[in-house]
């Protein structure tokens, strides 16, 4: 039966969604064989127990998938086949990096396994790239509404989005983010949820900038992961549903929940959980921030490191994982991230099982980081 099911390779296959990909494809058996290649090594990569067998030493390749010398170790398989699903996963994800961070790491990432993923006929390519690439408006963006990229890593993306188009012979799908969230996650949840621990141990009032309406639309790891395989094997039974005419050559999909959660949604829950009173800053303060945002940064950043550090030393965690509560200036931008994910429902037939964050989801989080002991 193992050789009616997909072969997949997973660049990035440690990082965040990389590895909880793996994960649903172990658990649910859906492929013939698996491998993960990352420049970091399993045992620095903070994984969880329940990662051991899908993330398994057996499937892993250390290698710098930007390097056109790494490829044949990366794609070259025992029997001389090739991968029918590449997932590329890999990239910076960082923020505010300098632009050459993100044009190698990204960027020609991007560009060198399609290159060598069309040369080897891969029969369905999955992209990652982000909701950020939108500009930004009154109604939830569609895959073909404009595009005006509003952060670095966005700008990156769109660029590697539309040099991967332009390859000839490239089964090319492209699947934009939102914020993703879910056990373990290390970005957007995760800062504001370590900045809530701060403002419960300092017994302050934990402010927002801008409204609570603010659009931070979310989607749930295992959904994005479950979407993912999803789209691949949409693809590979022959794009059912798919108009070129009406809707471009790439078949691009957002996922995105339908909670449409905004700064309100999550400030709400942190109040919930931890007990605390959240607001948000008026407009005098909001204009003047949107003038003065790194002074702004630096000062809720500076309010915030120093109570973290306590927490840590007084819990005694000398490795807490990827958390902080450091925010970065380009997550602070008084922008929607607003989606609309109407099209992945309609043409591959996707549902959510988790279709908007709750405070019961929030605290599966929290949980996974005490399980880690990353939690004070």
């Amino acid at each position: 039966m193992a050789a009616d099911k997909p072969s997949v390779l997973i660049i990035g296959g440690l990082g965040y969604i990389g590895r909880f990909l793996a994960l649903h494809i172990h658990q649910n058996d859906l492929a013939s064989e698996v491998r993960l290649v990352d420049k970091v090594l399993p045992q620095l990569a903070w994984l969880a127990p329940e990662f051991a067998e899908a993330c398994s030493q057996d499937k892993f390749i250390q290698a710098d998938a930007s390097r056109t010398e790494g490829l044949a170790r990366i794609f070259d398989r025992a029997d001389g086949k090739q991968w029918d699903y590449v997932f590329n996963c890999g990239g910076e994800t960082r923020y505010s990096q300098e632009d050459e961070v993100y044009k190698l790491r990204s960027l020609n990432l991007s560009m060198t396994v399609g290159k060598e993923a069309a040369r080897r006929g891969v029969k369905a390519f999955v992209e990652l790239s982000t909701g950020m690439v939108y500009k930004a408006d009154s109604s939830p963006s569609k895959e073909g509404d404009k595009l005006k990229p509003w952060s670095k890593i966005a700008v990156f993306k769109l660029q590697a989005e539309e040099e991967l188009a332009k390859i000839e012979g490239l089964n090319l799908i492209i699947a934009r983010l939102p914020h993703v969230y879910g056990p373990y996650a290390s970005q957007w949840v995760a800062t504001a949820l370590c900045m809530a621990r701060v403002y419960q141990h300092i017994e302050e009032e934990m402010k927002w900038l801008w409204t609570k309406d603010l659009r931070t639309n979310t989607a749930h790891i295992t959904d994005v992961t479950r979407a993912l395989w999803d789209m691949a094997t949409w693809y590979d039974r022959g794009k059912a549903g798919w108009d070129e005419a009406s809707m471009g050559k790439v078949p691009t999909f957002n996922v995105v929940d339908e909670g449409a959660t905004t700064q309100g949604t999550l400030a709400d829950i942190i109040a919930d959980i931890f007990k605390i009173e959240t607001g948000f800053q008026g407009q005098l303060i909001s204009t003047f921030a949107r003038l003065n945002l790194d002074s702004v940064v630096d000062d809720v950043n500076d309010e915030t490191l120093g109570p973290w550090a306590e927490l840590l030393a007084e819990a005694g965690i000398t490795r807490p994982g990827p958390l902080t509560p450091f925010m970065e200036k380009e997550l602070l931008k008084d922008t929607d991230l607003s989606m609309n994910g109407d099209r992945l429902a309609s043409l591959v037939g996707f549902k959510y099982q988790k279709p908007a964050m709750t405070k019961e989801l929030i605290e599966e989080v929290i949980d996974s980081y005490k399980k880690m002991n990353w939690w004070p």
